[in-house]
Parts: structure tokens; C-alpha cells; sequence
């Protein structure tokens, strides 16, 4: 078994155009350092809409390559030995992004689909439904979502700022950690997921719902007190 983090981000904020800049690299060892003090095995790297290749010293913790689409729909993450290198924001339906993915060997997980996020309601074949970091707690929507789909559920922190990795991740049932074999195990259902729960990152949980409400990026009927991602 091991513990991954399938949603991570190496800046720390959105303002950024989606390519790669100075500070990615400063981000991704800040990154991994965190993450290795948290006893996670792996991290996928998902900046949006560009993917990019760190080559550092890690230790004992996997980057598995990945990338943040953002679709016509919302947002798909898709992680695997070889995702696109750039995506133009806005400009691939789901089901390309899926199509793409799965051409280049990658696994294509559903990402927070109850923020800002309509690729739920339609038919595509995605691989997995992410419990999102930024929760106060798992929904049952959530659950239900990927249990209609009959798909399995995996964890991502969506980390912008470093302190924030882990909080939620993905168990993985896997011998060694590759990018091939997380794939496969998401793809099989060998994945479970886990929500760290610390004062601090409820309090974190709170403040990122606020902000994602104010936003619009939720709908009205899923604004509930544990439904703040």
C-alpha cells in the first residue's frame, strides 16, 4: 500500500498564466519536503492546464506526472507516465480530455465536482471521483456520485501553498509506486481515500468554502455546512 496525494499544485495562486515560471521548481521542492515530513510516498504534480517534468533529488518520495485540465465543463485531472504537456483553458470537452488521457496510458479522475463543476451531469468515462481537500468532510453526495458511476473514490489536497499537502490523499494498492501502476490501480478500484482532520485544517476547510461561495463556484443547493470545497 501506499499514500498519494493525487492534487498538487507547485505555485501558489491561480493568477498565473498556465505555463511553467520560475517558481515552479522553488514549489516543488517545497512541495515534497512537506509531503515527506507527512510520510506520503507520492505526489502528483496537477498545475493547471501545464504539466512539467522535476528533475531534483525527491528521496524516498514519487512526483508522478500529472495535469489539472480545465474543460468546457470543469476541471479533469490526469495522471499517468505521459500527460499533455499544455492544455488551452476552456477549449477541450471532457470527453477529449478522457480520450486524450487514455491514449497516453493515464488515468482521468473527476476533480471537486461539486465546485464549479458540470462534468457530473454529463456522460464521460472517467476513471475516478476525487474527494477534494478543501472539504469540511467527505459529502454524501460525493459518495453517491461515484457509487452511481460505479467508479472508485481516491483523495487529493488540491494544495496551492505547500502546508496544505496531504490533508486529503489516496491509499493505493500497489507493490511500488509508478506512474503505470498507480494508473492501474485507480483503474481496477484499488484506491480508498483519507481526509486529514487537524483544527487548523478545518478551520482552512471553512475559509476555502466561504471564498469558493462567494465566488459562485458552488451551487446553492449544495452549500451545506460540509459541502464547502
Amino acid at each position: 500500500m501506499a499514500d498519494v496525494d493525487l492534487h498538487t499544485h507547485t505555485r501558489f495562486f491561480h493568477s498565473f498564466p498556465g505555463r511553467r515560471t520560475w517558481f515552479d521548481g522553488t514549489g516543488a521542492r517545497l512541495l515534497v519536503a512537506v509531503a515527506r515530513s507527512r510520510g506520503l510516498d507520492a505526489v502528483a504534480v496537477t498545475n493547471h492546464d501545464y504539466h512539467t517534468r522535476f528533475d531534483f533529488d525527491t528521496g524516498d518520495l514519487t512526483i508522478l506526472p500529472g495535469i489539472e485540465v480545465s474543460t468546457t465543463a470543469g476541471h479533469l485531472l490526469v495522471v499517468g507516465p505521459d500527460p499533455p504537456r499544455w492544455t488551452n483553458p476552456g477549449a477541450m470537452t471532457p470527453r477529449e480530455v478522457v480520450d486524450l488521457a487514455h491514449d497516453r496510458g493515464c488515468a482521468v479522475v473527476m476533480a471537486h465536482p461539486y465546485r464549479n463543476s458540470r462534468i457530473r451531469d454529463l456522460d464521460v468515462a472517467v476513471d475516478a471521483v476525487e474527494v477534494n481537500g478543501k472539504e469540511s468532510r467527505p459529502p454524501d453526495a460525493v459518495r453517491d456520485l461515484a457509487a452511481e458511476r460505479d467508479l472508485p473514490l481516491v483523495g487529493g489536497s488540491d494544495a496551492h501553498f505547500p502546508g496544505e499537502v496531504g490533508r486529503a490523499y489516496t491509499t493505493v494498492d500497489v507493490d511500488r509506486v509508478t506512474p503505470e501502476s498507480v494508473v492501474g490501480a485507480i483503474g481496477n478500484g484499488r484506491t480508498d481515500f483519507r481526509v486529514v482532520d487537524r483544527r487548523r485544517d478545518r478551520y482552512l476547510r471553512r475559509l476555502y468554502g466561504l471564498i469558493h461561495r462567494l465566488r459562485g463556484h458552488t451551487d446553492p443547493a449544495d452549500r451545506t455546512d460540509h459541502a464547502g470545497e
